[in-house]
């Protein structure tokens, strides 16, 4: 079971950290500008972002966060503070929820949105 931190259905992104609230917007253009089914956009513990779409190769299958997590690790990243997918889903996928934790821990806010930018979720990795 995910610890939930909050879970307020049509949360405006405007009630977000200005920090998330970025994060929700460059899911969003991900998401927009590729015309994948997800956009994502994580912050490493130096403030730097992150943003991937979800990737459906024959011989490649990644959620969008797990491209934003792979591209936070490979330029260096040590730690997650948040993460954001916006997506269609209700739910965070489980390798999602895995790899935000193997990235940022347990306790790291991982933010639902749907396509139109509002939050639907606020979850912790654990």
């Amino acid at each position: 079971m995910i610890p939930v931190m909050s879970q307020s259905p049509q949360v405006a992104a405007d009630d977000l950290d200005p920090e998330d609230r970025k994060l929700v917007t460059l899911a969003r253009s991900a998401r927009a500008r590729n015309g994948v089914p997800e956009g994502a956009a994580v912050r490493d513990e130096t403030g730097r972002t992150y943003v991937a779409g979800s990737v459906a190769l024959p011989s490649l299958d990644l959620t969008a966060l797990q491209a934003a997590v792979a591209m936070a690790v490979a330029s260096g990243a040590k730690s997650l503070e948040a993460a954001v997918v916006v997506t269609a889903a209700g739910t965070p996928a489980d390798r999602d929820r895995a790899v935000v934790r193997d990235l940022g821990g347990p306790a790291t806010p991982l933010i639902l949105a749907d396509p139109s930018g509002r939050t639907t979720a606020t979850l912790t990795a654990g």
